[in-house]
């Protein structure tokens, strides 16, 4: 297992070679959070040979509660431990996740992975666009792979929750583009604006807007340093119900910094409590 041992990113050129190992698990994360049936759909008409589905709503999310989650909460760690096993994934698995092109959703499997404590697992560097664009085939075959006994170790990451937030205890970034930060427009959640104390951080800002692929590592560090982050570990990542905030984790890790932690209710469950504070720029 050596020589499959990865962390962050994978290039289509390192998985094309290894599609016939049989520790490799592929899955196809395609998602919209406009169209929930949108990702099912594009993994129907093609996707990369032996790739399962994951469906961010039901697989990756447990269910909203009115008045008390964000908009994508957390499964608790069994029950997604289940949806592991069900997946054929052992603890000698390569797990590699995939999305359309950018990661965005990809990083989410990513992080809840090592959130049960799976640490070889990557992302896709460019998603199912960079397969395509290098030449691979897809396919329309499903293949449904044997339970596994998978179990649970300790969380490689992080965590924190909305009430250790005011004042932040070290550096907060929020994934979300600026116009939904500044509070100049909001197009998914009631209420605009940020957690006071946090730094705008798109998550777009950590791919290379020529290629669509994720910045070197020393870019990324680059541009990471500039928004305060250091050695010390002390970040932690948000966006609009957690989902993009595990991209901006994923790049800081390949970058080299400690992981940060996540706040995994983010934006969508900040607000749903009015005595928390708001900003606006």
């Amino acid at each position: 297992m050596t020589h499959l041992t990865r962390r962050t990113l994978i290039d289509v050129s390192i998985l094309a070679t290894l599609q016939t190992d049989k520790h490799l698990r592929l899955f196809d994360c395609r998602s919209s959070l406009q169209d929930p049936a949108a990702g099912l759909l594009a993994y129907t008409a093609g996707h990369i040979d032996g790739a399962q589905y994951v469906d961010l709503n039901r697989d990756l999310s447990a269910k909203i509660v009115p008045g008390q989650t964000g908009r994508h909460p957390l499964p608790d760690r069994e029950t997604f431990a289940a949806q592991v096993r069900r997946w054929g994934i052992t603890q000698d698995s390569l797990v590699v996740a995939y999305d359309a092109d950018n990661g965005a959703y990809a990083a989410r499997l990513w992080w809840m992975l090592r959130w049960l404590g799976h640490p070889n697992v990557v992302v896709l560097d460019g998603g199912y666009q960079a397969w395509l664009d290098a030449g691979q085939v897809s396919s329309t075959r499903l293949i449904n792979l044997p339970e596994s006994a998978f179990f649970v170790r300790p969380a490689i990451t992080r965590q924190v929750a909305a009430d250790e937030l005011q004042p932040p205890q070290g550096l907060l970034l929020d994934a979300r583009d600026r116009p939904r930060f500044e509070g100049k427009t909001e197009p998914i959640d009631p209420v605009a604006g940020h957690i006071p104390g946090a730094v705008c951080a798109p998550f777009g800002e950590n791919l290379d807007g020529a290629t669509g692929r994720f910045r070197s590592a020393a870019d990324l560090r680059q541009r990471f340093n500039g928004l305060g982050a250091t050695a010390a570990g002390d970040t932690i990542c948000y966006c609009g119900s957690g989902v993009t905030a595990a991209h901006n984790i994923l790049a800081m890790v390949h970058a080299g910094f400690p992981e940060p932690a996540l706040y995994p209710g983010s934006w969508s469950e900040w607000i749903i409590d009015p005595t928390r504070p708001v900003t606006t720029l």
